[in-house]
């Protein structure tokens, strides 16, 4: 007992010689530290592990960085003295970043955003990609991330741009000598199974229903055949080479028929859709945006369906593989009257019942 009480007595000494040449500004920066630090292991009494919050750190750190290292080395401290010059420094850091935040670029329009939410609203399938290809349609010009970040401020996820590959490289390098072609099936209400034969031009994007049928038989096929002839010589369109699978439903008078008129027939690999990419992508959208939404009577309705989508498709669907032109009409001038984009005002057009949807400015 008396060893012990020689011990803390002598300690004790040492520490009011320490504190003699100690300003009152440091004794009282000392005590708010220990009194800090009892607070906090108060406040996590049971725990394991003392855990320090962010307004414990700024406040430590504003505390004690004007105490220099020795001194804050012989403070009673819960973290090692380079801890609390880290969290100085970093305070230090996200004050001098929250200063020199700059503003950015100038608020979208209202109106646009308007737009850009109204187009999704309506057309929950559209990507970013593809509500961009809509607004210049419309001569609003606006870049494609603005659209992303309208989507993403409003809670809704855009659509993953799709990378190119080297074959699609190649074709577009070569489009405006190429032509695509293609069958595809679809089933109708009484589960009539019908094949509908398509071309597509690669360089702008104009597609062709050729016709669709239950049976594509031999002269079905020949037939279609001469019709693409006379219908690209009529337009003057100047394709040399024709991509197609090898399908049994091609005879060969269809290739005969074909390089009469001057277009070589280009087969593409065993089980590689991606040799004919654009045809594929377009069978694809054509049963995303027209067949998977609509019920199916007969040949005849499927023709009628066809046909207006035929005439969306070319003449106002924006194409992004083409710079979201359009195959029959440019795109307009865009608008940089600042009064004009303020007073937005969009008109939709319904095809098939509302299947499909175009918009233009009101007149």
């Amino acid at each position: 007992m008396l060893l012990r009480l020689a011990y803390l007595t002598v300690t004790n000494t040492f520490a009011v010689l320490r504190l003699l040449p100690m300003s009152d500004r440091d004794k009282d920066t000392e005590i708010l530290a220990l009194r800090h630090q009892i607070a906090v292991l108060e406040r996590q009494l049971g725990e394991h592990k003392v855990r320090f919050t962010s307004a414990d750190r700024a406040f430590l750190a504003a505390l004690l960085h004007h105490l220099p290292l020795e001194a804050l080395r012989r403070l009673r401290l819960l973290v090692r003295p380079d801890t609390v010059l880290r969290w100085h420094r970093d305070l230090i850091a996200r004050r001098h970043a929250a200063r020199s935040k700059r503003a950015g670029r100038p608020r979208t329009v209202r109106s646009i955003r308007a737009l850009v939410l109204r187009l999704v609203r309506e057309n929950p399938n559209w990507g970013y990609r593809r509500v961009h290809g809509e607004l210049l349609v419309l001569g609003v010009k606006v870049a494609a991330s603005t659209v992303w970040e309208i989507l993403k401020e409003a809670g809704i996820d855009p659509a993953p741009e799709r990378a190119s590959n080297t074959w699609a490289d190649f074709l577009r390098s070569q489009a405006d000598a190429l032509l695509a072609c293609d069958f595809f099936e679809t089933v109708t209400l009484s589960g009539a199974h019908m094949y509908v034969f398509a071309v597509i031009e690669h360089g702008s994007r104009r597609i062709r229903i050729l016709g669709a049928t239950a049976h594509p038989t031999a002269a079905w096929v020949v037939q279609t055949a001469k019709n693409l002839a006379m219908d690209l010589q009529d337009v003057g369109c100047r394709a040399r080479f024709l991509v197609r699978d090898r399908d049994g439903k091609y005879p060969q008078l269809f290739d005969t028929v074909l390089k009469d008129a001057g277009i070589e027939i280009v087969l593409s690999g065993v089980r590689m859709p991606r040799m004919n990419s654009i045809m594929e992508r377009w069978v694809q959208t054509c049963r995303r945006e027209l067949l998977d939404r609509t019920l199916i009577w007969n040949q005849r309705h499927l023709l009628h369906a066809l046909r207006e989508f035929e005439r969306f498709y070319n003449g106002h669907r924006p194409h992004q593989g083409v710079a979201n032109a359009r195959p029959l009409r440019p795109l307009p001038p865009p608008i940089t009257d600042q009064d004009q984009i303020a007073r937005l005002h969009i008109r939709r057009r319904q095809r098939l019942g509302g299947i499909l949807h175009e918009y233009e400015h009101a007149a």
